[in-house]
């Protein structure tokens, strides 16, 4: 945990800093929004700003935004001003605390901006082989991918890994590679000096010196532009990077990992990704199961997360009701655990009562998750098509048609003939497409109705 102290506020933050420092924070002192500016694009970095409330908090924010820096801000002021609060607060700052600082406080905002340490939470086989498997890797230097779904955990198992390595106590940097424009990213990444472009007003360290020593994670890679992609490779290969502009290469010691909720194997082929660089992520693959894939997990989550928003709101914890856990438990969760999170949320903040009865699992427009699969023909169609629809979105094209050929030919018991007449191919087109999957390593279902097995 790397915080940012901005401000003086007559010497107050001294024992703010002090305590952070007991909880295992590391603390960098900046005097004006200048020198905080300077510090984070030294390389240095922060996880959070704790920014005296006097200085101008909308300026910082502003240029946070035009340098693309995300980090959260806490505003600090020496008494318990409302108005100074809702001004700050207006202005970006996440949070507002008085000083002197009351160390339950302080422990409680750092553990809420960064937990690094956490445990998984799971009790299904599917996910306790994948968590066995990040344990027995995790002390290595070798690059992760980890794949899944959206919404499945992977920028949590990537923490889980990063906690366990022997770079525990060094960054953890993540760049999402979906989220920033093309045109950008590459100076997110390694950097660059000014002059650089256009806006580029003074020398900003990229991500990969930020993480230096520690782990860089690179979410959702599969989105990175190819021609960006050949950088990172020589970065990863040589562990050198070039900053935009720079004159000279710049070596870094980092661990890579890296998430994807596509095929990267198909992405290759149709172009989009450089096979060789998926050969050096893919050192080890970290395959997260969709939610729906590990009931077991459902109710230790939902305990989880109501324990989690109980006491963020000074709750009660309750039990759920044995209504509530069949709602759940027949939900397939095409949001993963994302959506079963938010919809427990909304379920400690609305049910009333001893527990947490069905009435209050709802879905996100309000209709009760156990009524949402109607009683008639109709309700049910209408239900399916929008779990299809949903479950389609961040997927490729091939995913999908891989998909729906496997689930038609399950549908036929395995009968070549009937299944290509339903999807309107030609049986020659299908045995190519079954021996296409099955050298990927997809179980095919055999003739006849047999067991799955991976040849065709």
């Amino acid at each position: 945990m790397r915080l940012l102290i901005v401000g003086t506020l007559g010497g107050q933050f001294t024992i703010a800093s002090k305590i952070a420092m007991d909880k295992g924070a590391s603390v960098t002192h900046a005097d004006s929004n200048e020198q905080a500016l300077a510090v984070l694009r030294s390389g240095r970095g922060a996880d959070l700003l704790f920014v005296d409330v006097n200085l101008d908090i909308r300026d910082l924010v502003d240029r946070l935004d035009a340098e693309r820096i995300h980090v959260p801000i806490v505003a600090c002021g020496v008494t318990n001003d409302a108005r100074a609060a809702v001004k700050a607060i207006h202005a970006g700052a996440k949070e507002y605390i008085p000083l002197p600082p009351d160390p339950e406080l302080i422990a409680a905002v750092l553990a809420a901006v960064t937990d690094d340490n956490r445990e998984m939470i799971y009790r299904d086989d599917a996910m306790a082989s994948v968590v066995k498997l990040a344990q027995q890797i995790a002390g290595s230097d070798a690059s992760v991918l980890i794949t899944g779904e959206s919404g499945t955990g992977k920028e949590v198992l990537a923490r889980y890994v990063h906690a366990r390595s022997q770079r525990a106590k060094k960054p953890f940097i993540t760049v999402n590679c979906a989220a920033i424009p093309e045109n950008l990213l590459e100076s997110e990444l390694f950097g660059h000096e000014k002059g650089a472009f256009t806006g580029a007003l003074g020398r900003r360290i990229g991500k990969f010196e930020e993480a230096n020593g520690g782990t860089l994670l690179l979410d959702e890679i599969s989105e990175m532009d190819v021609r960006l992609q050949a950088k990172l490779l020589r970065a990863i290969q040589e562990r050198v990077i070039d900053r935009v502009g720079g004159s000279k290469p710049v070596p870094v010691d980092i661990r890579i990992i890296a998430t994807s909720n596509r095929n990267l194997t198909e992405a290759v082929r149709a172009g989009q990704f450089r096979e060789d660089l998926m050969f050096r992520l893919n050192v080890v693959n970290l395959k997260i199961p969709p939610l729906r894939e590990r009931p077991a997990d459902i109710f230790e989550l939902a305990t989880h997360f109501i324990k989690k928003y109980s006491e963020a709101n000074g709750l009660a914890i309750r039990p759920l009701s044995a209504e509530a856990r069949r709602a759940l438990n027949t939900t397939r969760w095409p949001g993963n655990v994302r959506e079963l999170e938010n919809t427990l949320h909304r379920a400690v903040l609305l049910s009333s009562g001893l527990e947490i009865g069905v009435d209050g699992i709802l879905s996100p427009d309000g209709a009760r998750l156990d009524q949402t699969r109607g009683t008639g023909v109709a309700e049910q169609a209408a239900l399916a098509a929008e779990q299809v629809t949903r479950s389609l979105v961040g997927r490729t094209v091939a995913d999908v048609e891989r998909d729906l050929i496997l689930e038609t030919l399950k549908h036929c018991l395995g009968n070549r003939t009937h299944a290509a007449n339903i999807l309107g191919i030609s049986i020659r087109t299908l045995r190519n497409k079954l021996n296409e999957y099955s050298a990927d390593g997809s179980p095919i279902p055999p003739p006849h109705g047999g067991e799955m097995r991976s040849v065709a």
